[in-house]
C-alpha cells in the first residue's frame, strides 16, 4: 500500500485580510507576525487578530504559524514568553523561532519550526535541531535539489523550503551589514535592505569595472516548474515569501501553486493537500502579473550567471514586446497581449527603468499620460496590469469543503446526516409526524440542502434513504441541516486537535564546540541551551559586541564567478582584487573563499569616514 504524504503550501500574511485570503484562496498554512519579535517588524499584528486568523483557517483544519524569529535580548524574554502563551491560547499552531533562548523558556506545548534564519544548510545542523525538538525545519534556499534530498532522507523533521518570493543575498541569519552600517539589525528584523543598492565595482588597484549595477540585488526565486522534484526529494511544506507584500500578490502567488500543487496530486495519489477543502479561483493566476524582479531557480541544479538583477531592483513584471513606431505623443508595440488603459510599463534607458501610465488605448495606438523619451526598437515590460488588477481586486476565490447528505426515517421521524470529504460525520434527528407527500420531493429537498450560506461546506450530492415520498415542510429541514452542519463544525475542531507537543529539555552534542558571534546568541537562556549541549566557548551576538573585522555577510552569489573569474572554471578572466564595492559613502570589501563557493563582504576600516 502506498504510503500518503500530506504536502502544506505555505503562504504570507502580512495581516488578517491577507491572511483570510491565502486560505480562501488554496493556502494549506499561513505565516504571520505578532506584534514583536517578527524578522519583519513592519508586519505586526495583534493577539486578537491572530486569533480571527486562526479560528477561519481552522475551519478548513488549516494552520496558523507564527514568525517570532528574531534574535531577543534578556530584557526581552518575560515579554517573549508572556506572548508565547497569548498565542498558544488564540489557537497559533507552531512557532518559527530562531533565538534557542526560546527553548529555555516556559513554553505550552506548541510545535516550533526552525527559522531559515537558524542556517540551515547541512545535515548535522537539521539533525541536531531535531533532537532540540523542532518538529519543522526551514532549509537554506542557497541548497541544490541532492543536497534537499540528502537532508531530507536522513531526518523525521518536516522540511520545509522556499519555492517563490524575494531572495536574500545572504544566507539567512548570517547577514550583518545593516546592524553594521545603520545599526539595523536584519536579525531583529529591520533590515535597511543595502542589498538593493546600486554599487560601483572597483578592482584591486582602485580600476571602475562597472558603474551604478545592482550587483548584490538577486533576482526573485521561482519554483513552479520543480515543484514535483521537491516533492520526490522529501520537502513537505513549499513555502512563498512576501509578508511585506500586498493582498494582490497574495492572491496571485497562492492561486498559481495550488492549482500546480493540485495538478501533480491528480496524477500522483501518493501526495495530498495537507488541509481540506476545494478551492475555485474566478481568475487566471500569473506570476508575472505580481511583483518580480525577474525570475531564478536560485542554485537548485547548480550555479548559473543569471541570479542578480543588475540594472534594478524594482518590479519589471511581464515582457509585452518591442515600440514598432513612435509618432508624436503616441507608439505601437508589436505583442500578442493586449495594453489595457491604466496599464503600467517600463523600459530600460541607459540601464535605468523608466516606467509610465497608459492612458488610453486606441486603434493600437498607446498613449501614455506622460509620453517618455523612447526609441523604436525599446522593448517594453509591463509592471502593472490593470484589467487584471482589478479582477483580482474583486472576490477570486471561494474555498468550500464538499459534503454528502443522507436523508433517513426512523420509528419517531427523520434523521440528517452530512459526510464530509476529511469522513467526518455528524447526524440530527428530527421528531416529526411522517405524512404522504403530494407530489415529489426531491426538489424541494435538494434546493433546502444546498442553502449552506457561509459555512465552509457545499453539497456535493444528497442520498434518499426514504421508504417512500413522505411530506417534510421546508422548516423542518432548514432546521435539520443548521442542526447538522453546527455538530460537524464542532467535530472537525475537535479532530484538529493533535498531541500536545511539549519541547523536552535535551543534551545532545552540538556539532560544534565553539560559537563565535555567527551563533547570533544575544540572551541568557540562549547561552544556557548552547552550553547544555557541549558549547564551551560562546561569543556575544554581532549586535552585543560587535568583532573587528567581522565579515558582513556570507553569500553563494558570486560577483567574481559573475565577472568570469572563477578559478574553477579552465578559462577563467584574471582579476586583481580585493574587489570594492562603493555606494556613496559606504565601501565594501569583497573577498572570496573558492575552497567553500561563498563570496564574503567585509567593511573597510575607514568606512564611517569615506
Amino acid at each position: 500500500m502506498t504510503s500518503i504524504s500530506k504536502i502544506e503550501l505555505l503562504a504570507p500574511a502580512k495581516n488578517l485580510e491577507t491572511g483570510i485570503e491565502a486560505i480562501n484562496h488554496g493556502a494549506d498554512a499561513v505565516y504571520i507576525g505578532a506584534s514583536k519579535f517578527s524578522a519583519r517588524a513592519a508586519a505586526g499584528n495583534s493577539i486578537d487578530d491572530i486569533r480571527q486568523l486562526c479560528e477561519y483557517a481552522h475551519l478548513f483544519h488549516a494552520k496558523v504559524y507564527i514568525a517570532l524569529n528574531t534574535i531577543l535580548y534578556d530584557s526581552e524574554l518575560q515579554h517573549a514568553e508572556e506572548l508565547i502563551w497569548d498565542l498558544y491560547r488564540v489557537g497559533a499552531d507552531a512557532l518559527i523561532i530562531q533565538d534557542m533562548g526560546i527553548l529555555n523558556l516556559h513554553l505550552p506545548p506548541i510545535a516550533l519550526h526552525a527559522s531559515t534564519q537558524t542556517d540551515n544548510r547541512r545535515l548535522e545542523k537539521v539533525q541536531f535541531l531535531e533532537k532540540a525538538g523542532f518538529s519543522q525545519i526551514v532549509l537554506a534556499r542557497e541548497l541544490s535539489l541532492s543536497e534537499i534530498q540528502t537532508i531530507a532522507s536522513q531526518t523525521t523533521a518536516a522540511i520545509e523550503v522556499f519555492v517563490h518570493g524575494a531572495l536574500c543575498t545572504s544566507f539567512s541569519g548570517q547577514c550583518y551589514i545593516s546592524q553594521s552600517l545603520s545599526n539595523r539589525s536584519a536579525n531583529r528584523g529591520e533590515c535597511a535592505q543595502y542589498c538593493r543598492l546600486p554599487y560601483t565595482l572597483l578592482d584591486g588597484k582602485g580600476k571602475i569595472l562597472q558603474s551604478d549595477k545592482y550587483w548584490l540585488s538577486l533576482k526573485d526565486l521561482n519554483q513552479s516548474e520543480n515543484l514535483e522534484k521537491l516533492l520526490d526529494a522529501g520537502v513537505r511544506s513549499l513555502k512563498i515569501e512576501g509578508r511585506l507584500k500586498d493582498l494582490s500578490y497574495i492572491k496571485n502567488t497562492t492561486a498559481y501553486y495550488r492549482q500546480k500543487l493540485d495538478a501533480i496530486f491528480q496524477r500522483r495519489p501518493e501526495y495530498q493537500a495537507a488541509s481540506s477543502g476545494i478551492t475555485s479561483h474566478f481568475f487566471v493566476p500569473n506570476l508575472e502579473k505580481s511583483f518580480n524582479r525577474g525570475f531564478s531557480e536560485s542554485f537548485l541544479f547548480g550555479r548559473k550567471n543569471d541570479l542578480a538583477a543588475l540594472d534594478t531592483p524594482k518590479s519589471t513584471g511581464e515582457s509585452i514586446g518591442t515600440v514598432q513606431d513612435v509618432i508624436g505623443n503616441s507608439f505601437t508595440v508589436s505583442s500578442k497581449k493586449n495594453i489595457h488603459n491604466g496599464d503600467g510599463l517600463c523600459f530600460f534607458a541607459n540601464h535605468q527603468l523608466t516606467g509610465f501610465r497608459v492612458n488610453k488605448v486606441e486603434n493600437g495606438q498607446i498613449y501614455p499620460v506622460k509620453m517618455p523619451r523612447m526609441d523604436k526598437g525599446t522593448f517594453l515590460f509591463r509592471n502593472y496590469d490593470h484589467e487584471f488588477e482589478k479582477n483580482v481586486s474583486k472576490k477570486s476565490a471561494e474555498r468550500k469543503i464538499p459534503i454528502e447528505w443522507i436523508l433517513e426515517e426512523n420509528a419517531f421521524g427523520f434523521s440528517l446526516t452530512a459526510i464530509d470529504s476529511d469522513g467526518f460525520t455528524a447526524t440530527t434527528t428530527q421528531v416529526h409526524p411522517k405524512e404522504p407527500a403530494t407530489k415529489d420531493p426531491s426538489a424541494n429537498i435538494q434546493t433546502q440542502l444546498e442553502k449552506l450560506g457561509n459555512t465552509p461546506f457545499q453539497m456535493a450530492k444528497w442520498t434518499n434513504h426514504l421508504t417512500q415520498s413522505w411530506f417534510i415542510p421546508s422548516s423542518v429541514l432548514s432546521e435539520m441541516r443548521r442542526k447538522t452542519i453546527e455538530s460537524l463544525n464542532r467535530v472537525r475542531r475537535i479532530a484538529r486537535w493533535q498531541a500536545l507537543q511539549v519541547v523536552q529539555p535535551t543534551t545532545h552534542p552540538f556539532s560544534e564546540t565553539e560559537w563565535s558571534y555567527l551563533g547570533n546568541v544575544a540572551n541568557e537562556k540562549a547561552r544556557e541551551f548552547y552550553r547544555q549541549h557541549g558549547l564551551t566557548s560562546i561569543a556575544p551576538a554581532f549586535e552585543i559586541e560587535p568583532p573587528e573585522n567581522a565579515v558582513l555577510m556570507f553569500t553563494k552569489h558570486c560577483i567574481k564567478y559573475q565577472l568570469g573569474g572563477c578559478p574553477k572554471n579552465k578559462n577563467h578572466k584574471t582579476i586583481n582584487e580585493p574587489l570594492t564595492l562603493m555606494s556613496g559613502s559606504k565601501r565594501l570589501e569583497l573577498r572570496f573563499d573558492c575552497a567553500s563557493c561563498e563570496m564574503r563582504v567585509y567593511a573597510f576600516k575607514d568606512n564611517s569616514a569615506s
